[in-house]
């Protein structure tokens, strides 16, 4: 450009014989012609427009660096209260689970406070852990600590910053904060994480119980929300499916033994990828405007009990393009892309499947 620039010199203003007009003071009369004024705007227009998505990249990659350490940071945080605690923070602190054979875990029992919250001192927010009064629900906090949120949980890609999920019924009017990250509990659903567990599940467990190997699980990711209060997605103080747990929602093959998880080519394709645009969908106590929420890129579907709608799972979601950070339960993180093969997914989340995924194409 500036060679450009060079060329485009300022000339005087010529009339008959190559002489120079002057003004009144009898100095020449200096300035861009027309042609030449078109030409500059025209030449900076084509520049701006060939940056601005270099500019944009850049930032994103800056943006998707920055989630990458905020994840980072909790994956470290829950192996420093293994640690101290001998066990891997639950997933959630719940009402017993239900008798017999599933033990199914009812989200919506219990004091409810998600795995974040008991990890908060080793995230070097201690105050804020000291303000939860671990004796009531997390909806009936006199300090209100559930509606604090806490930087680390902030992936600058997304929009969760300001937000907050409320709402009459489910909340009791209480505001929950929201944020961008979750544990994957199951790779089936949320309320059979005791049968078919992930890395973070209601009881808490030991690292020796992750059978496949710590860098061969899945442990966090990404969660994106939606700015209408009634959308419980990323309440990160919240044990509730997409507000701080997933479950890739891939059915075992009830042949074999449920310790050996093995998904069921029966459901392949129906499950919970990064980024899920259907035909399955993020299930909700709520889904307030289908609609938007699909337009938007996020679908998602009211749970209703007795129906075909009675399960309880939810996609890794993020604004990076191709897919979502991840952590594993050794600590390290990667990118896990959209197009993951559902069978890996599975085995990847699974603690004890016996799939040893050493390498997979789907995460860098």
């Amino acid at each position: 450009m500036g060679a450009i620039a060079a060329t485009l010199v300022w000339r005087s203003q010529s009339g008959r014989g190559g002489k120079g007009r002057r003004d009144r003071s009898g100095s020449a009369r200096r300035g861009f012609t027309l042609v030449e004024l078109l030409v500059v705007i025209t030449i900076i227009g084509i520049l701006m427009m060939m940056l601005l998505p270099t500019v944009h990249r850049s930032t994103e990659s800056a943006r998707r660096i920055q989630c990458a350490n905020n994840l980072k940071q909790l994956a470290l945080a829950v192996k420093q209260y293994e640690l101290y605690q001998g066990v891997l923070p639950a997933s959630g602190l719940h009402g017993p689970p239900a008798p017999g054979y599933y033990r199914f875990v009812e989200p919506r029992s219990g004091p409810q406070f998600s795995w974040l919250v008991l990890i908060l001192p080793q995230l070097e927010q201690a105050n804020l852990h000291s303000q939860f009064d671990f004796s009531r629900s997390v909806f009936q906090q006199p300090k209100d600590p559930q509606a604090i949120q806490v930087p680390t949980l902030l992936c600058p890609s997304d929009s969760a910053r300001g937000q907050y999920f409320v709402d009459g019924a489910l909340t009791g009017g209480k505001r929950l904060a929201k944020g961008n990250y979750a544990a994957f509990c199951s790779p089936f659903h949320t309320d059979l994480q005791l049968s078919f567990p992930g890395a973070l599940i209601a009881t808490g467990q030991s690292t020796a119980a992750i059978r496949d190997g710590l860098s061969n699980t899945l442990m966090l990711s990404e969660v994106r929300v939606r700015s209408h209060p009634q959308d419980q997605r990323g309440a990160w103080a919240l044990a509730w499916t997409a507000a701080s747990l997933l479950a890739f929602d891939m059915h075992h093959n009830i042949f074999m033994p449920r310790d050996r998880y093995v998904a069921s080519n029966y459901f392949v394709g129906l499950a919970q990828p990064p980024n899920n645009q259907g035909p399955n969908v993020d299930m909700l106590y709520a889904c307030p405007d289908m609609a938007g929420a699909q337009l938007e890129e996020m679908p998602c579907g009211v749970w209703q009990k007795g129906t075909e709608w009675e399960f309880l799972s939810a996609a890794p979601r993020s604004r990076h393009p191709g897919g979502v950070n991840v952590a594993f339960a050794d600590g390290h993180v990667g990118f896990l892309i959209n197009e993951v093969d559902d069978f890996v997914m599975a085995y990847l989340i699974s603690i004890n499947d016996g799939q040893s995924l050493d390498h997979t194409p789907y995460v860098y």
